[in-house]
């Protein structure tokens, strides 16, 4: 709460400033630290990826068209960025968008994802939208109960549908894939089943692959 005192200029030649405004001494010094001020800082630093469709068809192995795109760590970092990119709505049919945490690479050989799995959630066309970002803050917000086992999410869109899933790092721990699925459904609203596939399921029997967890 602000004291009930009148503010006075620092010296006798200094100009009356409104309340709350900031003194700069002229090379912007006050106007960055102002900025740090404000910055919130998040638990984790995210990447976003971007898989171009377009480069799929010459591709050498799978992976090898998926670029990063821009790394955060501030809310308003993220929400800069994602105000200033194509939702999933816009994006080419074949199109993967990913948001990692940083150091993280969205492929089954990364060390930290090869031995996870994932949930998937999908919709009609158009209709991905709201569930990414209503998934992005779950996970930048350190939502999930059991965050740390959460490597990221992708959403894809394809001919028929698109899809939006959660990346983890140990299918073996049960206990907390089904937490993390429970919760995400919650955060979305979502009341299908959604299921979750082991990523050396998905490799050994590609989209034959049994979903591991229902819930």
């Amino acid at each position: 709460m602000a004291e009930d005192t009148e503010t006075r200029p620092a010296s006798a030649g200094a100009e009356e400033r409104e309340e709350g405004e900031i003194a700069d001494d002229g090379d912007g010094s006050a106007a960055a630290a102002a900025g740090r001020v404000s910055a919130h800082p998040l638990e984790n630093a995210w990447t976003f990826w971007f898989d171009n469709p377009q480069g799929k068809s010459r591709a050498v192995a799978w992976g090898s068209t998926i670029h990063p795109i821009h790394t955060f760590s501030t809310v308003e970092d993220f929400w800069s960025l994602y105000n200033n990119i194509h939702h999933p709505s816009k994006l080419n049919v074949g199109a993967d968008f990913h948001c990692f945490k940083d150091k993280i690479e969205p492929k089954w050989e990364d060390p930290i994802c090869a031995n996870g799995g994932k949930w998937t959630i999908s919709c009609g066309k158009g209709k991905s939208d709201t569930f990414w970002l209503h998934t992005l803050l779950a996970l930048i917000g350190e939502q999930f109960d059991f965050g740390d086992e959460i490597c990221g999410a992708v959403v894809s869109v394809r001919k028929n549908q698109e899809r939006v899933a959660i990346w983890t790092k140990n299918a073996a721990n049960e206990t907390a894939q089904i937490s993390i699925g429970k919760q995400w459904k919650e955060f979305l609203d979502y009341k299908d089943s959604i299921g979750f596939v082991v990523h050396e399921d998905a490799k050994r029997s590609g989209k034959s692959a049994k979903n591991r967890y229902t819930v």
